[in-house]
């Protein structure tokens, strides 16, 4: 699946969100309330924020024939929240597509705020929220090797990011 395990990696890179990911993101969306998830998978993540009193007004996924890059509007929504596929070309793309419709927020790998091909991305990324390692295949005897960020993007901001820390949660997470 990634740079260092030798695991096939799943068809659209349908991975569930563990809820590991989700208290270091809560202790930053600053008012958000309604969010839509356009790769919703098996809707993991929908459920987690939802458990946090988040209202999800939008979940669709391809494999349910519902192609994020074509929708134009969520409606009425306060953010995109979404664990995108990593596929980068695909992932850039949704960058771009979902930052014009409302405030978004990604899950991605640490490293990628590393790399060259996120340059024309971070201006307009104004929080990298540290998640650290997740394990994304549950049944794998150890703990995931990769590193994990929350990376918001708005159309509207073009000074790059704001690295944010992980908050201890009532949850102790």
């Amino acid at each position: 699946m990634g740079k260092r395990s030798n695991f096939a990696r799943m068809l659209r890179d349908a991975y569930a969100t563990p809820f590991a990911a989700v208290p270091p993101l809560i202790a930053r969306l600053n008012g958000t309330k309604i969010f839509a998830e356009p790769c919703a998978g098996d809707g993991a993540l929908v459920r987690h924020l939802e458990g946090f009193g988040l209202i999800c007004t939008y979940a669709g996924d391809i494999a349910d024939g519902q192609d994020a890059l074509k929708r134009k509007s969520y409606g009425n929504i306060d953010a995109i929240i979404t664990n995108p596929p990593y596929d980068r070309p695909l992932m850039h793309a949704l960058i771009q597509h979902f930052t014009g419709i409302a405030p978004t927020w990604l899950l991605m790998e640490w490293d990628w705020a590393a790399t060259r091909q996120a340059e024309p991305y971070l201006p307009f990324c104004s929080d990298i929220v540290v998640v650290g390692r997740l394990k994304l295949i549950p049944d794998s005897p150890s703990a995931g090797k990769e590193n994990f960020a929350w990376y918001r993007f708005a159309k509207d901001h073009a000074q790059g990011p704001m690295l944010r820390p992980r908050r201890r949660t009532l949850e102790g997470a």
